[in-house]
């Protein structure tokens, strides 16, 4: 308790000091909100290795580093910095730097009538009542540090709303940018997607450090989707080597809703993406894919729980993760089928791919099934690259770096190729040639 005390005292004494200067300041809702749950936070302290979720994650070595609130006046990059991450074709942009929206690297210019795509403080200040129906009362439901500690600070990110029948052709696109001009800078993006009775929308999140700096990015993003909504959601995160990443997506889905996620880690010395949907209405169905690329001391946490609340429930993960070096990648799929949720469909499977003999890889599928018209599954493997594909592609004079990246890139190009947004996928298949690229002239300095 003493030792939780210390490293989370900074914390609190930060959040004292600016609470009167964070967005929303005026909204007593918002306030009490705030104030509720810095005393959760100080109640969990941060999650360590004795709480069963995280059990293979320490964040010890996080913190480490006393990290602070990231500047009022966020740096401005320039608009090269988006370059290599824009999406391709038409897309709706919103820039966050240091946790600060951008309006300069910006864009929503197009955003067709029915759909409101703004920043969190601009909700705030605008719309406030968007935000108290959807952010109030829900904080400290699990007890998480993490989520409470964003409560307090979230600063800004973004707010999408999309109306009852409005369909948002182009994706959204959001754009969290580390800057890198504060040492142990600490940023909290909260974002809030509503989806409105049978509608449809696509978002694309990318999370990247511009230099080698140690920073966090605590983020949290809340979606919810009435009847018959579809939202394809791609999150990319290459964070800079120093970086630490933290984040959880909480879905809920109304009936005859559609979530399709993909999430891929390519980046931060330690990260951990959690995603926990809830089926609440009857025939909602989700499909969550993950590919993590880790080498040197790298350390990936990817944590999912599905509950399936209601009847004809259809559920799939798949996630995949290549390793090498020293790196250390976690998944943990949990399935959860309440009494009367007949007729679910769920299945996962985890593949990781360990290419030297110092990576490890955790892996705990797990199912808790109370119905008993069900068809759940899950599944594991582990292990080394195909020793008779690399001889062949060997015996046709291929390098044996080049083979390995053939290799590596079949394995994962199936996951990227599922990828709904056609413009995210690009995004994707360019992070994984980096990380290829990257891996080669490794080896060959090596």
């Amino acid at each position: 308790m003493a030792a939780q005390t210390e490293l989370t005292a900074p914390y609190i004494s930060r959040f004292t000091d600016i609470a009167p200067g964070l967005p929303g300041g005026g909204l007593p809702w918002l306030a009490e909100l705030r104030a509720g749950a810095i005393a959760d936070f100080a109640a969990a302290g941060f999650p360590t290795i004795r709480t069963e979720a995280w059990k293979y994650t320490d964040l010890r070595r996080m913190l480490r580093t006393e990290f602070t609130a990231a500047p009022d006046v966020a740096a401005e990059p320039g608009a090269g910095v988006l370059n290599a991450r824009r999406l391709e074709g038409e897309s709706h942009r919103l820039v966050f730097v240091d946790g600060r929206l951008s309006p300069a690297l910006s864009d929503t210019a197009g955003v067709p009538d029915g759909v409101r795509l703004v920043s969190l403080d601009a909700a705030a200040a605008d719309a406030p009542a968007l935000l108290e129906n959807r952010l109030g009362g829900t904080e400290s439901a699990d007890g998480d540090g993490l989520v409470a500690l964003n409560a307090a600070f979230m600063a800004s990110g973004a707010v999408l709303q999309v109306d009852d029948g409005v369909a948002l052709d182009a994706p959204v696109h959001l754009v969290f940018l580390s800057a890198g001009t504060t040492r142990g800078a600490a940023s909290y993006p909260r974002n809030l997607i509503v989806l409105g009775e049978a509608s449809r929308a696509g978002v694309v999140e990318t999370f990247a450090g511009l230099d080698a700096s140690p920073y966090w990015t605590n983020a949290v993003t809340d979606i919810v989707a009435a009847p018959g909504a579809r939202l394809h959601h791609v999150k990319l995160q290459q964070e800079g080597e120093g970086g630490y990443h933290t984040a959880l997506a909480r879905v809920r889905l109304d009936r005859d809703a559609f979530y399709q996620a993909f999430v891929m880690s390519a980046g931060a010395a330690m990260m951990r993406n959690e995603i926990r949907v809830r089926l609440e209405g009857r025939g909602a169905e989700c499909r969550i894919d993950g590919a993590t690329l880790l080498r040197g001391r790298q350390h990936a946490d990817n944590t999912t729980e599905i509950v399936h609340a209601a009847t004809d429930g259809t559920s799939r993960q798949v996630f995949k993760s290549v390793l090498d070096d020293a790196s250390r990648a976690v998944f943990q799929g949990r399935v959860r089928v309440e009494p009367g949720a007949q007729r679910t469909n769920a299945h996962q499977l985890n593949r990781n791919l360990l290419l030297a003999p110092g990576t490890e890889a955790d892996s705990k599928p797990e199912l808790v099934i109370n119905a008993d018209d069900v068809k759940c599954s899950h599944g594991a493997t582990t292990g080394d690259l195909d020793r008779d594909a690399l001889f062949y592609l060997r015996a046709r004079g291929i390098e044996p770096d080049r083979a390995r990246a053939l290799l590596i890139e079949a394995f994962m190009a199936e996951l990227i190729e599922a990828a709904a947004i056609a413009p995210a996928r690009a995004l994707l298949a360019k992070a994984l040639a980096d990380w290829l690229g990257g891996a080669v002239a490794a080896k060959e300095a090596a």
